[in-house]
């Protein structure tokens, strides 16, 4: 692995601007990078399909997912006063959203900068600064006095979308990067190391990478996917919230600088329990860190692929802090630990192993 290679596509993805149904940057950054690893191929939902090149066609194929869309907003009204009313595009808790720098696109593709409104502490009574504001009660603000100059000047209309305005930066002497959307732009970048990883090599299966679009808003362009795939078993590249700040020790699932998640259980799968101790014994065999997490919420496009056929499918995540906020702290061992367990699966699997799932 080209270390310096991955972290200028790994802060590449994630400067990109890309909620849902909306990913044209993101999908053409990864386009790009994997063209010399496999035939490409994007739908019009913007699902991106990578052939490996040395598929035969005839032996299982496993599909490698990640998505590529993050949690944003969407301007819903504009206000006679030039403020932009908006809604969630995926799920946000509501006080991590206040008084943060955004992006919103106008109808030229033109990325504006702008600020979630807060009302000064100075007009706001005791009991109010106690209180967590809600969606409603939030305005995006582009500098605009009026709506006719946010329609004329600005140029954004009802349906622009918005990401947080952010720049991921490289912490050397941490070894840690910070940016935004690693949900999951860190499991995109990881498909891409795999791919390169694994060129030229003779494998026991045929691999198909699938950058599902639409992941934040309910699973949908997986469900696209996996049919056009047809996949014999699935790994999924995932960027999961971190844990390790806030659970006690005996807790912590999904720790940083403690290798990839392998997650057992959420709302929304319940993996291949099979599958899932074939990949930690592997990740033993090779002396790779792993941590195993059963979760009571959240969710990811693995639900929808185990459903197809009954797929064998694991999920596999880089730990991120702070995911679905504006700033994400993703350590750069943990994203080479879940590159190399997931190439030496892919290394390892065949007709013989998969029949045993």
């Amino acid at each position: 692995m080209d270390k310096k290679q991955s972290l200028q596509l790994i802060q590449k993805l994630s400067n990109a601007n890309g909620v849902s149904a909306f990913e044209d940057e993101v999908t053409a950054i990864f386009s790009d990078a994997v063209r010399p690893f496999g035939n490409v191929e994007e739908d019009h939902m913007r699902n991106v399909y990578v052939q490996r090149n040395g598929n035969s066609g005839k032996r299982p194929i496993v599909q490698i997912d990640a998505h590529s869309d993050e949690v944003g907003f969407m301007v819903q009204a504009i206000k006679p006063n030039g403020m932009l009313q908006f809604v969630m595009v995926g799920h946000w808790a509501a006080v991590n959203i206040p008084a943060h720098k955004v992006r919103v696109r106008n109808r030229d593709g033109v990325y504006i900068p702008a600020i979630i409104s807060s009302t000064p502490p100075h007009f706001m009574t005791a009991e109010q600064r106690k209180v967590v504001p809600q969606i409603a009660d939030m305005a995006i603000d582009v500098g605009a006095t009026s709506a006719e100059e946010v329609a004329h000047d600005f140029k954004i209309d009802i349906g622009a979308p918005v990401v947080p305005d952010v720049t991921c930066d490289y912490l050397e002497d941490k070894d840690l990067l910070l940016g935004k959307a690693f949900d999951n732009r860190i499991g995109t970048a990881c498909m891409v190391d795999v791919l390169r990883e694994l060129d030229g090599l003779e494998l026991g299966v045929d691999v198909v990478g699938s950058l599902s679009a639409q992941e934040e808003v309910g699973d949908r362009g997986a469900q696209v996917t996996v049919r056009k795939i047809q996949p014999d078993l699935s790994i999924v590249l995932e960027g999961p919230p971190a844990d390790d700040t806030f659970m006690p020790d005996y807790m912590i699932q999904t720790g940083m600088r403690r290798g990839p998640m392998l997650r057992d259980l959420d709302t929304s799968i319940i993996v291949n329990p099979r599958f899932q101790k074939y990949c930690l014994d592997t990740a033993t065999r090779h002396n790779i860190k792993a941590q195993r997490a059963v979760r009571t919420g959240g969710g990811n496009d693995g639900a929808v692929i185990n459903l197809y056929q009954g797929a064998p499918t694991v999920v596999v995540g880089v730990p991120v802090r702070y995911a679905h906020t504006p700033y994400c702290y993703v350590a750069f061992e943990d994203y080479v630990s879940t590159l190399d367990l997931v190439t030496e699966l892919l290394k390892s699997l065949d007709a013989e192993t998969i029949g045993g799932f």
